[in-house]
């Protein structure tokens, strides 16, 4: 009998040990598959700095805890150029407008920000048709950025 409840008692403490094993062998190819992941989504893939692609986790880095937030001048110049993009530079210079309006804190940057977009306007659609959604939005700065591009 004795012999019987020491093998019994083996694998009563075996099993938990045993179960958390298994557990851990299902769990941890996931986690790695995941953080890998996050990881490449975060790789600057182009080569040029210069690009910036906005991904999933800029938006909601709740787990990027160690991530400098970015300044809000940063983010609507970001968001106008892919604005002007999707859109036109006439769309775009009216949210800029709008930006400033509703948080005068930007005005300062709002010159850079118009001429990034007369510039991006240049790429786009050539200097004369760029030229022609110029409007007096934070000066004359968009028409800078198109001159400048230009010549």
């Amino acid at each position: 009998m004795k012999h019987s409840t020491t093998q019994q008692t083996r694998r009563g403490h075996r099993g938990p040990a045993r179960q958390l094993g298994r557990t851990l062998a299902l769990v941890l190819p996931v986690v790695l598959v995941l953080s890998g992941t996050l990881a490449v989504t975060r790789v600057n893939w182009s080569g040029n700095p210069s690009d910036s692609v906005l991904t999933a986790t800029d938006v909601t880095s709740a787990g990027a805890k160690n991530a400098a937030p970015r300044a809000p001048q940063d983010v609507l110049r970001d968001q106008l150029l892919t604005e002007l993009q999707a859109e036109n530079p006439g769309v775009a210079l009216t949210h800029l407008q709008q930006a400033v309006h509703d948080r005068p804190s930007l005005a300062r940057h709002c010159a850079s920000i118009a001429r990034a977009l007369g510039r991006a306007a240049v790429r786009m659609y050539g200097p004369t048709r760029a030229q022609s959604y110029a409007r007096p939005v934070c000066d004359t700065a968009f028409a800078s950025g198109v001159a400048a591009a230009h010549s």
